[in-house]
């Protein structure tokens, strides 16, 4: 066996011995140099899983892909100067979506800041508005001989001491909260040095027990309100899969007086619930409207897609929103009355698990029987139509074999998605925190490391170029799939109010090119394969899953002018 070897500087070793105790094992390493005594430390280290990618920006959302799938903190590992810039999009996916993140950024001693030093920026709290603990650490002089001096040895005590605290509550944060924290690590050269054995071992300061609460009068007080309202409606956005189990999606679904809407990232399913809601609600008249509105509004998860159900509940709003979730709410129909601080699960046991009489109601049989009428009205509209972005999606979710964990793009792609009925055996994710569309690759690929589900992104056109550096690493698997929809084009442009064709927005909004990714699969090694009709599209699905040895990449043409045109007519059909 190899012998395990460690950094010279103790600062590295109380860092690298922090993550160990509270179990952080996974960590995306950046290549740099002030940043070696990390990668000494974490790469020796036989129980860490290091992974080297190059590109930061990539970095951080790869170890976001990850942490998504674990639901344990990520660390990663970069150099000073610029490269720290590149994990913000990522961080602030991580702050808004409440996915782990550490970062472990290396940097020059204070006094080596804006002096004109190379790879030396303002590192001290850098991520400060999207960010749940900022660590600034003191820095520690390494000496090759003894230090006999009193008071230089009291001052590296006391630095010493004041960087465990700042370690341990920046790892504790992100584990209790849910969140990406910062730590910046300033270092003294030289850098490189190892020593056969740790001089030091730094206390670990336990997590912390928080129980939320549930007052007992509120509890009391929204059961007779619960008990007395005849239209219950609870919307479900983004949720990791089995984020609340199966008794109580039957307990709402028997419940006549409950209206339950989901979304497709929501990974929760039953018969009885509103699937696509933009399905239901695009054309409803303002008397629909009003029949719709709820008295209660019961939200789960994180951030909504659909911008429709959004404009619905701002305009007509219930009388009482409370929204479920054991760290946040957002206020984002602007009624918010009520946040219980709780796990969906452990809401519903103590809310739901008193015997509360069921309300008379025809609200969700009424809305089912539309959502009926729609659903046939979908089909209809899709048998008859010709080869468009929509055409595809009806496709790709009909080939795509069960059992994936389908990873979305943002923009059109998350969008499409919600327009179908998705088979129950996928698992459904996209960064719906910013809802950016710069890491969706790096995401999907980390993901696909750490789980026991093969996985396939489908992505955009500019969202797959956007973030080409996702595919430079070493570690996609080998049944991973890549299904690009090329549409020429930011296409979603086309399909938003208010838009004037021209050459202005073709070159600043849509920005049209004729790119495709042969070149990029050939340079990363992954196979290709190119669609332009139905039958390409259907041959091309089937062979990709077919074949498990090597990453497959499916890019399909699309029509960028028609897509539009079809998607607009889609939502008029139900008219």
């Amino acid at each position: 066996m190899k012998k395990r070897l460690y950094s010279n500087i103790p600062l590295a070793q109380t860092i690298v011995a922090l993550c160990e105790a509270k179990e952080i094992s996974q960590i995306v390493i950046s290549p740099g140099s002030r940043n070696a005594p990390l990668t000494i430390g974490f790469s020796e280290h036989p129980d860490m899983n290091c992974y080297s990618v190059v590109d930061e920006r990539c970095a951080a959302f790869f170890a976001l892909g990850i942490a998504q799938q674990t639901q344990k903190p990520v660390a990663l590992v970069c150099t000073s100067g610029s490269a720290l810039l590149n994990y913000y999009p990522a961080i602030s996916e991580a702050f808004y979506s409440d996915i782990p993140l550490v970062v472990l950024s290396a940097d020059r001693p204070i006094e080596r800041i804006d002096i004109g030093d190379g790879q030396t920026i303002r590192q001290k709290n850098i991520f400060e508005n999207h960010i749940l603990y900022s660590a600034n650490l003191y820095s520690e002089i390494v000496s090759e001989t003894r230090i006999d001096d009193a008071k230089i040895l009291q001052k590296q005590h006391e630095a010493q001491k004041h960087n465990e605290r700042e370690i341990n509550l920046a790892l504790n944060r992100a584990i209790e909260q849910k969140g990406p924290v910062h730590i910046n690590i300033p270092f003294y050269e030289p850098l490189y040095g190892k020593v056969d054995y740790p001089v030091i071992i730094p206390k670990n300061i336990p997590l912390e027990n928080s129980y939320s609460q549930f007052p007992e009068q509120l509890r009391l007080q929204m059961i007779q309100e619960w008990s007395q309202a005849k239209r219950k409606m609870v919307l479900i956005g983004v949720n990791p899969p089995n984020t609340l189990d199966q008794h109580w999606i039957d307990t709402l679904a028997k419940d006549p007086s409950v209206l339950v809407l989901t979304e497709t990232t929501s990974n929760i399913h039953h018969a009885s619930h509103i699937n696509c809601i933009d399905q239901l609600i695009s054309t409803l008249s303002e008397s629909q409207f009003d029949q719709l509105q709820p008295d209660i509004l019961l939200t789960i998860g994180g951030m909504v897609v659909s911008k429709r159900i959004k404009q619905f509940l701002r305009q007509y709003q219930p009388t009482s929103h409370w929204h479920i979730d054991s760290k946040k709410a957002f206020d984002t129909y602007f009624c918010l009355t009520e946040h219980i601080k709780l796990k969906p699960n452990l809401f519903f046991k103590s809310f739901l698990g008193d015997v509360i009489p069921v309300v008379k109601s025809n609200y969700k049989s009424f809305w089912i029987s539309i959502r009926d009428i729609r659903r046939i009205k979908h089909r209809e509209y899709l048998d008859k139509i010709s080869f468009t972005d929509l055409k595809v999606f009806e496709i790709l979710f009909d080939l795509i074999p069960d059992g994936q964990m389908v990873q979305l793009s943002n923009s059109s792609t998350v969008r499409y998605a919600q327009l179908f009925s998705l088979k129950n055996s996928f698992t459904v994710y996209c960064n719906r925190g910013t809802s950016g569309i710069d890491g969706s690759t790096s995401t999907a690929i980390g993901a696909s490391l750490v789980s026991d589900k093969p996985t396939t992104l489908i992505t955009g056109d500019l969202s797959f170029l956007y973030d080409s550096n996702g595919l430079w690493n070493a570690y996609i698997p080998s049944n991973f799939k890549i299904i690009i929809i090329n549409n020429g084009g930011g296409g979603i442009f086309r399909i938003l109010p208010g838009k004037e064709e021209g050459i202005n927005f073709e070159t600043y909004f849509e920005t049209v090119h004729d790119l495709n990714a042969i070149h990029l699969c050939k340079m990363f090694g992954l196979e290709y394969r190119a669609a332009s009709t139905i039958e390409d599209v259907v041959k091309g699905v089937r062979y990709v899953y077919e074949n498990d040895h090597s990453p497959q990449v499916l890019e399909i043409f699309t029509p960028r002018v028609e897509n539009d045109s079809t998607l607009i007519d889609y939502f008029k059909h139900f008219g």
